[in-house]
């Protein structure tokens, strides 16, 4: 059973990482220097953010405009680790990608399969970590919502 939800997770991240980097291509191609610049500021982010929501780590001065992809940190549950990072273009979120999503067991990769599409539209609604936790997964929501607002954090929104 352990060997099926780490292939199934497997792939279902492998899915979820080139749908991620197919819809980042194309900020890649604006070959805007300020994208090159944050995306790779943004690559070493570290740390878990319980900052309140809009803190940055940033300088005072830093501008909101950011464009890149942002990754958050990894945060460690008692049922798998989760990362996301964000796509940000003129200072909007326009995609949350899961990196990693809880896979300990069968359940936790139904879990997370079932709460990360509907964390993803809520945060791009609210433009924020600002969002309700999906009942029924709850430690995979906090710990989403925590890597998040790294990735917030680190994109200076």
């Amino acid at each position: 059973m352990r060997i099926r939800a780490a292939v199934s997770a497997a792939l279902a991240s492998a899915g979820i990482l080139l749908a991620g980097w197919q819809s980042g291509a194309h900020v890649a191609d604006t070959g805007s220097a300020a994208a090159a610049a944050s995306t790779a500021t943004s690559s070493g982010a570290s740390g878990i953010s319980g900052g309140a929501p809009g803190s940055s780590g940033g300088s005072p001065g830093a501008a909101t405009t950011a464009t890149g992809t942002f990754a958050g940190s990894a945060v460690q549950t008692r049922f798998g680790t989760v990362q996301v990072q964000i796509t940000v273009n003129a200072g909007a979120i326009t995609d949350v990608t899961a990196l990693q999503l809880t896979d300990d067991d069968r359940k936790s990769v139904q879990i997370s399969n079932r709460a990360a599409p509907l964390l993803r539209d809520e945060v791009i609604k609210a433009q924020s970590a600002q969002v309700q936790t999906i009942s029924g997964a709850t430690v995979t929501s906090d710990a989403y919502l925590s890597s998040l607002q790294g990735a917030l954090d680190a994109a200076n929104l």
